[in-house]
């Protein structure tokens, strides 16, 4: 039976990721994940595929306190509490809008000089929106592992490039694009898995330092081909027209609890209708 092997979460949209033992699975995904988001001066969302340095910067959230910290390379780290909320904005996350309000304190200023240009820190009206599609992101160890070994210079493949919420052991290469509208029980939580992940040139870039190093979008269309028949067709709105795939959305039914090590237990037959 497959298990959880990772857990990847970032407070900050765009910056390092963490690897928690245990999250908490909201109905609407892990609250604390991308709990907060940048946008330029004319409001647009910026993360790793605008500015890819943003990856060096570690982002540290205590929901109980609602205190934010970010240690950002050669600066004093910046801590404080980010409870106090400015002016409203709304930001489009590739055609869903997303109701947030700026963060008051010296985040921007902060975050401004290391981009080298004007941004600002937003904090999601409701906790869990700023994701790009649904709020629980799959892959399997061995498919990830799988493109490491038929992609020319595979060993850059790092799983920190595709940034996925939940990565499992114990499954078979691409399983879990099998499970596509199907219930699947993670830990004390349940999820439906819904459709393909449409990756970006965030993939392309060193999780280390931001820098394009790999054409991951290149390898993986090398061996799978630009779409992965029955997956996946081009969406105008999603990230590069939605074409590469490699992972799955899912949606929450029942929140709950996940851990490492915790089982994994498809609920539904292939093609069940529930």
């Amino acid at each position: 039976m497959p298990v959880v092997s990772r857990l990847s979460v970032t407070p900050v949209k765009g910056t390092a990721l963490h690897q928690p033992t245990r999250v908490v699975i909201t109905g609407n995904g892990v609250t604390t994940n991308r709990r907060f988001h940048l946008v330029d001066a004319r409001g647009r969302l910026v993360n790793g595929k605008q500015h890819g340095p943003l990856v060096r910067i570690t982002a540290e959230y205590d929901a109980n306190e609602q205190r934010l910290s970010l240690r950002i390379p050669d600066r004093a780290p910046v801590e404080g509490p980010a409870d106090q909320r400015g002016d409203a904005v709304v930001t489009d996350f590739y055609g869903r809008d997303v109701a947030g309000h700026l963060v008051e304190g010296p985040w921007s200023a902060a975050l401004s000089d290391f981009v080298g240009e004007p941004v600002r820190l937003v904090a999601a009206d409701r906790p869990g929106d700023a994701v790009y599609v649904h709020p629980v992101t799959v892959v399997s160890s061995a498919t990830i592992e799988h493109l490491r070994r038929v992609a020319p210079g595979g060993e850059a493949v790092d799983h920190r490039r595709f940034r996925m919420l939940l990565e499992l052991d114990g499954c078979e290469v691409h399983e879990e694009d099998t499970w596509a509208g199907r219930r699947v029980q993670v830990g004390r939580a349940t999820v439906r898995v819904v459709g393909p992940v449409p990756r970006c040139v965030v993939t392309n870039e060193n999780p280390e330092s931001g820098a394009v190093d790999y054409n991951t979008l290149k390898a993986i269309v090398r061996y799978r081909g630009e779409l992965a028949t029955g997956l996946a067709t081009p969406v105008a709105h999603l990230p590069d027209n939605g074409a590469v795939i490699f992972g799955m959305y899912a949606t929450v039914e029942e929140p709950g609890d996940v851990s490492l090590g915790d089982q994994v237990e498809v609920l539904d037959a292939a093609g069940s209708d529930r």
